[in-house]
């Protein structure tokens, strides 16, 4: 599974992807980011403000959530994040149902023994789960 920019460039190649620089510098961003971002914070990085505008930003994170490359997170109404989906980098999401804020679970996954246990008696291959939790942060309440 990718682990730097040009392994995830050689599995969007893969996938049918063009290379790009645009695909290039979205990845790089995504990669060093920590953090699920926003389309606005991807449009508006030093790496792609001069690059691309933000509708290119947009098909092209689209092209990569289809390619299952990248994830959408967030409530659907409010401004999506997103985050590259790497193997041995699993994270689950607190996603406020009033701001749509977005934080990361400080805790351990309770759904990969369930996850093993399905692969083991159903056969499936490169299984994985997303799992995000809805409420009201602090903030909000």
């Amino acid at each position: 599974m990718p682990t730097n920019v040009e392994q995830l460039i050689d599995q969007c190649r893969s996938l049918g992807l063009r290379r790009t620089k645009a695909l290039e510098q979205l990845l790089m961003t995504l990669l060093e980011s920590g953090r699920p971002m926003t389309l606005a914070e991807l449009a508006g990085s030093e790496r792609l403000v001069d690059q691309c505008d933000k509708a290119t930003v947009f098909r092209l994170l689209q092209r990569l959530a289809d390619k299952g490359i990248v994830r959408r997170l967030g409530l659907h109404e409010r401004a999506a994040y997103f985050t590259l989906i790497l193997a041995g980098r699993h994270q689950d999401y607190l996603i406020c149902t009033e701001c749509g804020s977005i934080e990361p679970v400080k805790a351990p996954c309770p759904v990969h023994a369930l996850e093993e246990e399905i692969r083991e008696t159903t056969g499936y291959q490169n299984l994985y789960h997303e799992l995000e939790f809805f409420g009201t942060c602090p903030q909000c309440a």
